[in-house]
């Protein structure tokens, strides 16, 4: 199917005409209808690259009762994503060729999206020996973001030889930034909030310090180095400073560190429970201002889905983890466009352009021009929904978001000129041939 999107506002500016044959942007401007091409009125719409996602958890293999590749997809591209990152914290891990083959093959059966795999750092995320990295930059995977993610890789000598070695190939590393020995049992922010609760504290220190030590040491390689969801104020002083200083250094922040704080904490509810925590209103303002300047590059987010029980319990005994892909650009557009801090272009950059120059995915991420693969989203600003988990495509129930108004509507999304999702529901997946 050929597509002919009438009137949208490519990155928010004046409404033309765009179509699509065969999987590519043909043309843009004042584009005739003809036969074979389906026309999509997209008056009011705004028109973006797809967007592409660093920190994904999509749980296969071993982990199907939270979420699959193809339900975990699914979800992507209802939330307007046309590639996604999946973190390498399966079972088994991620962490040797075979298991990084196995979920880039999973994600080209399922057709929703590109599925990029990222293998761990560490054979079974230990922290103890170096994994097969060579071999999974050289797999049909072809990996090249590694991440121990949800564990920090915490000794210096061993994220010194990671950087190394990825330098090889061009690759990244991506760090969950968590001194361990600082927040041992820790189950919230450490402040004011966790105080009054008598829960045990998360302090920043425990974050900003892996970072400062982090970015010393890319620069000390001249490597590549990624810092997960960045949460704390601290933190983007740090990246701030390390980028001034020529570091090669990116970072990005969740949606869910973009407006939740730990006052959320005090209903006691498990969905709120998140690794690195909810922290203070202040350490969210200076995250949307470090999106605003360019210090934090993207936005990744971290969708965490996992099954009711781990999340319907006690919160001493709940899992971490948020679900984030069909609620990201709703919460991006609240926080960031309607404040008046990025217009649609920048959220073209922080959503799509940067998140796969990062992941060295080349055909994502483009612009939107003849020409070009017709990866693409369109997103209705006006629009006004209620989230409803039970609605949503993930397994996952457990969003922050849950009852929530937000603005800013998926309508269409495709991906390499198919038509995943049309009329804000999910259409069909692209063929595996195609």
């Amino acid at each position: 199917m050929n597509y002919l999107i009438k009137q949208a506002a490519i990155l928010g500016g004046q409404p033309q005409d765009v179509l699509i044959e065969d999987g590519v942007i043909t043309q843009i401007g004042a584009v005739q209808g003809a036969d074979g091409v389906q026309e999509i009125d997209a008056t009011g719409l705004v028109l973006l690259p797809g967007l592409v996602d660093t920190h994904t958890h999509l749980r296969e293999p071993g982990r199907e009762d939270a979420e699959t590749v193809e339900t975990g997809t699914r979800a992507a591209a209802k939330g307007g994503y046309t590639a996604v990152h999946a973190m390498a914290n399966s079972t088994p891990v991620a962490d040797t060729a075979g298991v990084v083959e196995q979920v880039y093959e999973l994600g080209r059966e399922a057709g929703w999206v590109d599925v990029r795999p990222v293998g761990a750092v560490t054979v079974g995320l230990a922290g103890k020996q170096l994994s097969e990295i060579g071999a999974m930059a050289d797999s049909r995977a072809a990996v090249k973001m590694f991440s121990d993610d949800g564990i920090c890789v915490s000794d210096p000598l061993l994220m010194r030889r990671a950087l190394e070695y990825v330098k090889a190939f061009d690759g990244v590393i991506a760090q969950h930034a968590q001194e361990p020995r600082l927040t041992e049992g820790a189950q919230m922010n450490e402040g004011k909030v966790s105080s009054v609760l008598g829960l045990p504290g998360w302090p920043a220190v425990a974050e900003e310090s892996i970072i400062a030590r982090d970015v010393l040491l890319a620069e000390h390689v001249g490597a590549r180095l990624h810092v997960c969801h960045v949460s704390t104020a601290g933190s983007v002083e740090i990246i701030r400073w390390a980028k001034a200083r020529g570091i090669q250094v990116t970072a990005e922040v969740t949606p869910h560190h973009l407006l939740l704080t730990d006052e959320k904490v005090r209903t006691f509810d498990p969905v709120f429970k998140v690794n690195p925590p909810l922290r203070r209103e202040e350490d969210v303002l200076a995250l949307r201002a470090g999106v605003a300047d360019g210090t934090i590059d993207v936005i990744g987010t971290d969708h965490a889905p996992h099954p009711s029980e781990a999340k319907d319990c006690e919160w001493g005994a709940a899992a971490m983890g948020m679900t984030g892909l069909e609620t990201a650009l709703s919460i991006v557009q609240h926080t960031l466009v309607d404040t008046g801090l990025l217009t649609w272009e920048d959220v073209a950059r922080i959503t799509s352009t940067v998140p796969a120059q990062i992941g060295r995915v080349a055909d994502q991420g483009r612009p939107v021009a003849v020409g070009e693969p017709a990866n693409l989203t369109l997103l209705d600003p006006a629009a006004r929904w209620i989230v409803d988990p039970s609605a949503m495509a993930t397994k996952g129930r457990n969003s922050p978001f849950a009852g929530m108004e937000l603005p800013g509507s998926i309508r269409a999304t495709f991906f390499h000129g198919h038509a995943t999702v049309l009329d804000g529901e999910l259409a069909t997946p692209r063929p595996l041939d195609a």
